[in-house]
């Protein structure tokens, strides 16, 4: 099955701007592809790495991958979806992000070898790019009645309107490919469902430009569907936090866990990004019994990301806890405090311990028998727990599935 077919087995492939070229260079040709990330954060959750796991399928296939990452656009911030202008960031802070999203991104690709991946930095090419030049290059091929159509900009309209900084980034993005198309002969553009506004502008700015200068240039954009909730609500984020791809941000457990709580309509979805499982068979294994369908998924993807001794404890951790009658404390998630008093108050040590967000959620778990110690459900809000007890450790259980050994 080549790399187009993988595509559509898979249901990866959501949109493109030109199916039949896309096809045609797929399985007649090496090309180039790019997909692109703003360094908002310091590493990348798993609904941010939906892209990534394209990527590793080119890559593998023997196209050559370039990540690039949004030094310059990030200054100004995506709007796409957003109800609030996002919070501009330091020059300081962004470079720390982009070099914890390129640790990231190893987890998917391979920078070295006979077709490494690269990482490109729009700011590179946007940081000596003056204002009126680029306005005379790339915005007057721009129609700001259409721009302000568009989907991606819809709820920042809808919430008190959008600013000209904001829209600035449709046209850094276009530019981005028309860029790399002419520098890197980047002929596909990957991104999310939410993404396709943007990545439609820059395969029309090329057609202009081509219509301009007389040059054929072939720009193909593409998007992959996004994970969403049956809220709606994009995932990568669970109750407990987001479910990073950096080991030193969440434990194999919860990151497990996270996985395991995949919505059943994301299921299928979740196996054809991120395992290399038949799609007949992870059809028929959905079909037969979900629950073992996303306990085979959580393992899969916590053995991808994280390695085969960090699924084997989270599974086996799992297991022992949700598994068995009996508390086992030695298989659970542990959080080691340093309470120098003799006594604690409960919300405090659970706020503390950050099992809980603040006092009055861990007030309406208790109202709800939604919290309990040791295997006993907690009815007492302003219950004492003393350091000797804690050396011992007490087990915590939030609702069914979260737990935490809290320690001293």
């Amino acid at each position: 099955m080549n790399l187009f077919e993988t595509l559509k087995d898979r249901n990866l492939l959501y949109q493109t701007t030109d199916e039949e070229q896309l096809k045609k260079l797929l399985t007649t040709q090496k090309t180039t592809i790019y997909t692109g990330t703003d360094p908002t954060a310091d590493s990348l959750h798993i609904g941010h790495c939906v892209p990534c796991t394209i990527m590793r399928r080119f890559q593998q296939a023997g196209h050559k991958v370039i990540i690039l990452v949004g030094g310059a656009t990030a200054a100004i911030g995506d709007p796409t979806g957003k109800t609030d202008m996002r919070p501009m960031l330091s020059r300081e802070q962004l470079n720390k992000n982009i070099e914890g999203i390129k640790r990231a991104y190893s987890k998917f690709l391979d920078f070295d070898g006979d077709n490494p991946a690269i990482i490109v930095n729009n700011a590179d090419w946007f940081n000596n790019y003056d204002y009126v030049s680029f306005m005379r290059d790339v915005g007057v091929h721009f129609s700001v009645n259409k721009m302000i159509s568009n989907e991606i900009y819809a709820k920042r309209m809808e919430e008190g309107g959008l600013t000209f900084f904001e829209m600035g980034y449709m046209l850094m993005q276009a530019y981005d490919f028309l860029y790399l198309n002419e520098h890197h002969n980047c002929q596909i553009q990957w991104g999310g469902a939410d993404q396709w506004g943007n990545i439609v502008a820059g395969t029309e700015l090329g057609r202009k430009m081509s219509f301009k200068d007389g040059r054929e240039r072939i720009m193909i954009g593409a998007t992959s569907p996004l994970l969403l909730t049956p809220e709606g609500k994009k995932m990568g984020k669970t109750e407990k936090g987001a479910l990073w791809i950096d080991n030193e941000k969440i434990s194999a457990y919860d990151f497990y866990q996270g996985i395991y709580q995949t919505p059943d309509s994301c299921v299928e979805t979740m196996f054809a990004l991120f395992t290399d499982l038949a799609m007949d068979e992870v059809r028929t294994l959905i079909k037969n019994d979900i629950v073992s369908s996303k306990k085979r998924l959580a393992y899969e993807i916590t053995k991808f990301i994280r390695g085969e001794a960090d699924a084997i404890e989270a599974k086996n951790m799992s297991e022992n806890l949700f598994s068995t009658q009996s508390i086992d404390k030695t298989n659970a998630p542990t959080c080691e405090l340093n309470i120098s008093e003799q006594t604690i108050g409960l919300l405090d040590l659970l706020v503390m311990a950050k099992f809980v967000s603040s006092k009055g959620e861990a007030r309406r778990l208790i109202e709800q028998n939604g919290l309990s110690r040791d295997g006993e459900i907690i009815t007492d809000a302003s219950m004492i727990i003393t350091k000797d007890e804690l050396q011992n450790g007490i087990l915590f259980k939030k609702g069914k599935k979260n737990y935490l050994l809290i320690k001293s």
